[in-house]
């Protein structure tokens, strides 16, 4: 299985139900937010789950949303997981692709942060995504 760079990093993000793609803070910085009634009346803003610098950053890293007391046992089981920059480190984990972590643990944690957002919101948004929790 080929390592988790960029392009596989957002085809995976991207995957997920209600996904979409934007950069509020500047081209450099690949925003990945669910929203469950996109292009509707109803539609409110996305909620990130993910972020990465895909296309400038070196070593490529990414941020995701992590429940806190599992973020803790992630940081101390790999020196590659640390508290995210710029964001609420009790809830967000930096994560460095370089290729230390195993793929299947990687590709979990963007699955997991997609599901903490989903968690959040409203029965019918849930309900639109077809988010079994």
């Amino acid at each position: 299985m080929a390592r988790v760079d960029a392009q596989r990093l957002r085809a995976a993000c991207l995957a997920l139900p209600g996904t979409y793609e934007d950069f509020p803070f500047g081209e450099e910085t690949a925003v990945f937010k669910v929203q469950a009634f996109a292009g509707t009346p109803r539609a409110r803003p996305g909620r990130i789950f993910a972020l990465s610098g895909l296309h400038v950053t070196t070593p490529l890293t990414v941020s995701l949303k992590c429940e806190p007391q599992l973020a803790v046992e992630l940081r101390r089981d790999h020196r590659e997981i640390t508290p995210a920059y710029h964001l609420n480190k009790e809830h967000w984990n930096g994560v460095d692709l370089t290729g230390a972590l195993p793929d299947d643990l990687v590709l979990a944690m963007v699955e997991d942060s997609w599901d903490l957002v989903v968690a959040g919101m409203t029965v019918r948004e849930r309900a639109n995504l077809d988010w079994g929790g």
